[in-house]
């Protein structure tokens, strides 16, 4: 295991189900880098990660990989509902959508990949398990949001990647819609992990649920409307997943 500046937080405790085989990346969301490192460490704010990258590409410890940071918050991926328990976090110091949402630096993603290629590596963490703060909390949040290069992390072995399908004309679904393709759709998301109720009817959920999706898999356009190409994304996802 690499070894890293050690600032510990005294926010964690006994996981409480495992095994550890999730590894969850957000954003920080804050003004700065410190303000937020500061933050993840101080006993009142009862939050955490793992780990922390900085925009130059260094990297702390927080807290212990066997411990159970509190980072996730009310989640669910894949029927796992206690998402801190089964997953390593790493918070990647960027003011966020609220502060301007700069892009992730080239230093910064380097450092984001190779940390999270040695985690997946030496704790057999799937592909399919390397998420989004977004996608296991949708209604939430949307961290790390669309500018986060998952192409080039899963590249380097940690994460799930297909090339996206073109965005063009054809049929879509959105909210107020209803019937069995509506069904199909829910069917496939819920399939892949997301959680998202299979009722037949494009609620809020289902379009905050499809706007994670993008997020992650087909960044270019992020409006919770599920069109051709988001819809071919998911097929070519699925299609892979066995493997992932």
């Amino acid at each position: 295991m690499a070894r890293y500046r050690m600032t510990p937080s005294p926010n964690h405790g006994e996981r409480r189900e495992g095994p550890v085989d999730m590894l969850i990346l957000h954003y920080t969301g804050m003004e700065t880098a410190k303000g937020a490192h500061d933050w993840l460490c101080d006993p009142k704010s009862q939050v955490s990660s793992h780990y922390f990258v900085y925009e130059d590409g260094s990297i702390c410890q927080l807290v212990p990989e066997d411990r159970r940071a509190w980072h996730a918050g009310v989640g669910f991926w894949g029927g796992v509902r206690d998402i801190n328990s089964r997953s390593i976090g790493i918070e990647i110091a960027n003011p966020g959508h609220a502060g301007g949402y700069p892009d992730f630096p080239p230093g910064q993603m380097e450092a984001v990949a190779a940390l999270c290629a040695d985690i997946c590596a030496r704790l057999s963490i799937p592909p399919k398990r390397v998420l989004a703060h977004s996608d296991v909390a949708p209604a939430r949040k949307i961290d790390p949001g669309e500018k986060f290069d998952w192409a080039m992390l899963a590249s380097r072995g940690a994460g799930h990647w297909v090339e996206p399908a073109p965005i063009r004309g054809g049929r879509f679904f959105q909210q107020g819609d209803a019937g069995q393709p509506v069904e199909a759709l829910q069917a496939m998301l819920a399939l892949y992990g997301y959680g998202v109720e299979i009722t037949g009817n494009y609620d809020l959920a289902t379009g905050q649920v499809v706007s994670a999706f993008q997020r992650h898999f087909r960044q270019a356009k992020v409006d919770g409307i599920a069109d051709v190409s988001t819809i071919e994304t998911l097929h070519r996802l699925l299609a892979g997943s066995q493997q992932a």
